[in-house]
C-alpha cells in the first residue's frame, strides 16, 4: 500500500487493475484510516482518470448488495455533490415530482459528508426505514411509485469510509462514485455533476452501459440545473448546450440566494416541505420544476413544455407531496 501512496504522491495514475484492487483492499479492511485520508485527499486534489473509475466502479459494483428491480422503469435523479453551493435538496424535491406525475423513482443516497443535508439526512428525519429488502422496495415501488436505496446499506465498504469522509469534510473520490452505484441498475438517470471534466468521463463510462441517461452540468459549477447558467447536457444520442433563455421559458429572475439551503438539518426539512407543498419561492419552485421535467424527458416522448405542464401539475395538485405521505405510511 505505501508503494502505491509513493506513486500517487508522485502524480502518477493507476491501472483499471490497480484501482480496482485498492478499493477491495479497502474493503478487506487492508488499509488504515490514515491512507484512506490520504488516498481521499489525493483525489481531491485531482479527478480520476477514467481507467481509475472503471477500477473503482468495478471494485463497488462486485462488492455491492443487489437488488432486482428490473420489471420498473424508473429513473434515479442524483447529483455528484461537492459543488460547495450548499443548495437545498433539489434533486431529491424533483423525484418526488417526477412520482407525483405517475413515474416510478428509484432514489439512491447517502448521509451528507460535503454538505449540510444528504437526501438520506431528510429521509431518516422524516421517519422512513431504510431497507434493503427487495420485497418490501417492490411494494413501495408497486403501491407508491418510489422507493428509497440508503448506499451504505447496499455497499457495505461505505461503513468502513464513512468516519473518514464526514472527518474529511469535503468531497471525496466516492462523492464522484456514488452515483454509478444505484444497485437496482436502474434503466434511466439523470446525473448532475459539479465539472466539466466529469461530466466528459462519466459519458464516457456510460456509453458502454445500456442505461438511458442525461449528464448535466450548470456552467457556472452547479451539479444541477439552477437556471443561474447555460447547462452542457450529455446523453448517448449527443451532446449538447442549453441556454439559459430556452430553459427559462417563464423569465423568472433567479435570486441565486433562493437556492442555498438552510442551516440545519430541521432548517432543510423545512424548505422540503414548504416546496412541496407547492409554497417555497418563485426561484425554488421553477428550479426543482426544470429537474423534473429533464427527468421526464428521459421516460416519455413527449416535448419539453407538455412534460414541464406535467411537473408543474404534480406539484400544484399536490401529486408529488402525497407521493412522500403515502410512502411514510407504509
Amino acid at each position: 500500500m505505501n508503494r502505491v501512496l509513493e506513486r500517487l504522491f508522485l502524480e502518477e495514475t493507476l491501472t483499471k487493475n490497480e484501482a480496482k484492487k485498492l478499493i477491495i483492499d479497502i474493503s478487506k479492511g487492508k488499509i488504515n484510516d490514515v491512507q484512506i485520508i490520504a488516498i481521499a485527499s489525493i483525489y481531491n486534489m485531482r479527478n480520476p482518470t477514467i481507467e481509475e473509475l472503471l477500477g473503482f466502479y468495478q471494485a463497488m459494483n462486485d462488492l455491492s448488495i443487489k437488488v432486482n428491480l428490473k420489471e420498473f422503469n424508473a429513473i434515479d435523479i442524483v447529483g455528484t455533490g461537492g459543488d460547495q453551493k450548499n443548495t437545498f435538496n433539489i434533486s431529491t424535491i424533483a423525484s418526488f415530482i417526477v412520482a407525483g406525475a405517475g413515474e416510478k423513482v428509484i432514489k439512491h443516497g447517502n448521509f451528507s459528508s460535503s454538505s449540510i443535508t444528504g437526501s438520506s439526512n431528510i429521509f431518516e428525519e422524516l421517519g422512513y426505514n431504510f431497507t434493503n429488502k427487495e420485497e418490501e422496495l417492490k411494494n413501495q415501488l408497486n403501491k407508491v411509485g418510489f422507493c428509497y436505496l440508503h448506499a451504505p446499506m447496499f455497499h457495505p465498504i461505505l461503513n468502513k469510509i464513512s468516519i473518514n469522509r464526514k472527518k474529511f469534510g469535503t468531497r471525496t473520490i466516492f462523492n464522484a462514485l456514488g452515483p454509478l452505484l444505484n444497485p437496482a441498475n436502474i434503466k434511466n438517470l439523470l446525473l448532475g455533476v459539479n465539472s466539466l471534466e466529469l461530466a466528459r468521463m462519466y459519458n464516457y463510462l456510460y456509453q458502454n452501459i445500456e442505461n438511458n441517461y442525461a449528464i448535466i452540468h450548470s456552467l457556472d459549477g452547479y451539479d444541477e440545473i439552477t437556471l443561474t447558467s447555460h447547462v452542457k447536457c450529455y446523453t448517448k444520442q449527443n451532446e449538447r448546450y442549453y441556454y439559459i433563455e430556452e430553459l427559462n421559458k417563464n423569465k423568472i429572475i433567479i435570486n441565486p440566494n433562493d437556492l442555498i439551503g438552510g442551516k440545519n438539518i430541521k432548517e432543510n426539512i423545512k424548505i422540503f416541505i414548504n416546496i412541496l407543498s407547492g409554497e417555497g419561492t418563485v426561484t425554488q419552485t421553477e428550479v426543482v420544476l426544470i429537474n423534473a421535467t429533464f427527468a421526464l424527458n428521459l421516460l416519455n416522448s413527449n416535448d419539453f413544455d407538455t412534460n414541464y405542464s406535467k411537473a408543474k401539475y404534480s406539484l400544484e395538485s399536490g401529486n408529488a407531496k402525497k407521493i412522500l405521505r403515502n410512502l411514510l405510511s407504509l
